[in-house]
């Protein structure tokens, strides 16, 4: 039977070829970068988050790796606890030891590029009662390797768990983890919102309700459903995954009243060669204003060296497009790994 090969919209292409490799190679010999600058390391506030299932909070672990408290849901995204990725060492230290981490009942992968979903990491999360959602396609090979409750997602499909809705949104990339495999399942972001909240849209949505959820966490977020606990709904939150710039940001910002944008700004250098795959810290910025969100958090940088670009690099031209387009700078909030951000509900602030 032929394999299913997924396409981005549009039918945009990420291909190069070997010459244009070769060629990306060549030009790396010859630059000279510094990486004098780490991303600042926190003391993870491990007793309050072990203890909290009211607020939301948002912990930076690096790269694409956050740990997040979501109306009564512990979840992590693109678990990747690794020190190498291929020949290249981490960066940081992860914001938290992987053995730290509270009990999990959500991991959202986003893709299946090694940089995005380890399987080491997951085998040391994983609990009887952790739910995997991945991109359509990957669940037979997630299955395979031992992670049988596991549940995939089509572009635009969304599933409630406890009282939280879940949303597979486009993005703009590709995947691939062996020379066979290129595009065979899909990519995408999440967007996490109380169940309560309805759209124009929803009709034509695919809504599934996930079977066998955690007794804790159905009961932990319906009362925080039922006690609005901690000064009300928390705000929709929208994980974007691994993108290059692409006209559904502002499709997406429609569809969604997003509150807190978790937006890549890494792997961009060089753009001749990034630039279908991975945003700019000025596209990540014209992304994050299309969208509508109110609050932008960067990550995809700091942790690897997958592409030319340096940490600091990345943080100083966003801060530049950042003047220059007249963003208020309270909008852009740039963790440290292990930093966590706790996030008011309703018309409150955030901390």
């Amino acid at each position: 039977m032929p394999k299913i090969r997924y396409n981005n919209i549009d039918n945009v292409s990420t291909d190069k070829t070997l010459k244009e490799f070769k060629q990306w190679r060549e030009q790396r010999r010859r630059k000279v970068k510094d990486y004098s600058y780490k991303v600042p390391k926190h003391e993870p506030e491990l007793d309050y988050l072990h203890a909290n299932r009211e607020e939301t909070t948002i912990t930076w672990i690096g790269h694409s790796t956050f740990f997040i408290q979501y109306y009564g849901l512990n979840i992590v995204t693109d678990p990747v606890w690794a020190e190498k990725m291929g020949f290249q060492r981490r960066l940081g230290d992860p914001g938290i030891p992987i053995q730290d981490i509270p009990p999990l009942d959500v991991i959202l992968i986003s893709h299946s590029h090694y940089d995005h979903l380890h399987l080491a990491s997951l085998r040391k999360l994983i609990t009887s009662k952790t739910l995997l959602i991945v991109p359509d396609g990957l669940k037979r090979k997630m299955i395979r390797k031992g992670f049988h409750r596991c549940q995939e997602m089509k572009w635009w499909d969304h599933m409630v768990l406890g009282g939280v809705k879940i949303t597979f949104v486009p993005a703009q990339h590709w995947t691939r983890r062996t020379l066979f495999d290129t595009n065979t399942s899909h990519w995408g972001g999440y967007v996490l919102e109380p169940n309560h909240v309805v759209h124009a849209s929803e009709e034509s949505a695919a809504a599934r309700e996930v079977p066998e959820q955690s007794a804790s966490a159905i009961s932990e977020s319906q009362k925080a459903h039922d006690d609005k606990q901690a000064g009300g709904y928390p705000p929709v939150l929208y994980f974007v995954g691994d993108t290059g710039y692409f006209k559904e940001f502002k499709t997406i910002g429609e569809r969604f009243d997003i509150g807190v944008t978790l937006m890549p700004i890494g792997a961009y250098d060089p753009e001749w060669f990034m630039t279908s795959q991975h945003v700019t810290p000025e596209e990540a910025l014209q992304g994050f204003v299309e969208t509508g969100s109110q609050l932008m958090v960067p990550m995809h940088y700091g942790t690897f060296k997958l592409a030319d670009d340096t940490p600091k690099e990345a943080l100083d031209r966003l801060e530049a497009e950042r003047e220059r387009l007249g963003i208020a700078k309270e909008r852009i909030r740039v963790l440290g790994h292990g930093e966590t951000l706790r996030i008011r509900h309703e018309a409150d602030e955030t901390e």
